[in-house]
């Protein structure tokens, strides 16, 4: 019992039809026994249509009606705990997804850059293998005259070997490697038929005499302006000029 205090009214409406069942019957055979007509009370079925109090029910089923009601309340409650449990794990795993996508464009990033810094590390100490493997201009004694043969020997040492063949190919082309030939019209001088012929000097004082100055002028021209003779040899033949 609840002291007679009043309760929330609880949905107990199987309980107030039982009532209202066994309230009519009784009256029914009451009214038999006494010769009296009436009619079943229209009350019994407005209690059962609505909420009851719980001091409405009787005593035998009120621990049935707390017990169901508790029972509800805690089916209310763990449904409400297990959303937010999913919510939470929902979360959690939207976080960590986007940590691991933040993670792995990091590594990507990583190792795209390692990848270059090696392949640049590559190509430094490929250049690097090339000249040591090729001989400075100043190395070759000084002759008053050269052949197209001994200018071409000259060449081969001077260039990476790799790129040897689109040199020659540019040389062919501008002075038929001779190192003295002139433009007649614009001036331009030597196996690179340089514009000023004055640009040799940068590679030596003896430019107009010495191949070999002229050779060590021709590469570095071609690997500071295209990058090697190789490329040099692209432009030219997409441009008829270099």
């Amino acid at each position: 019992m609840l002291e007679g205090n009043r309760v929330s009214r609880i949905s107990v409406r199987g309980f107030a039809v039982a009532s209202a069942t066994a309230v009519t019957t009784v009256g029914a055979v009451v009214g038999v026994a006494s010769g009296s007509t009436a009619q079943p009370s229209n009350e019994a079925e407005a209690t059962a249509g609505d909420a009851t109090l719980l001091a409405d029910i009787p005593a035998g089923q009120q621990a049935q009606v707390q017990t169901a009601s508790l029972t509800q309340q805690a089916q209310t409650q763990a449904i409400a705990a297990d959303n937010a449990a999913q919510k939470t794990a929902e979360e959690a795993a939207r976080k960590k997804a986007a940590e691991d996508a933040i993670a792995k464009q990091q590594a990507a990033q990583d190792a795209k850059e390692k990848a270059e810094k090696e392949a640049k590390e590559r190509a430094e100490a490929k250049k690097a293998a090339s000249r040591s493997e090729t001989r400075d201009a100043s190395s070759f004694s000084t002759q008053s005259s050269y052949s197209v043969a001994q200018i071409q020997a000259m060449a081969r040492q001077m260039v990476p070997s790799g790129q040897f063949q689109c040199f020659s190919n540019i040389v062919n082309h501008e002075s038929s490697w001779n190192y003295k030939a002139v433009n007649a019209s614009s001036g331009a001088y030597g196996l690179f038929q340089a514009l000023p012929a004055g640009k040799y000097a940068s590679a030596g004082a003896d430019w107009q005499t010495n191949p070999a100055t002229q050779i060590k002028w021709g590469l570095n021209y071609m690997n500071e302006r295209y990058g090697s003779p190789c490329e040099a040899w692209s432009f030219w033949q997409a441009n008829s000029w270099y």
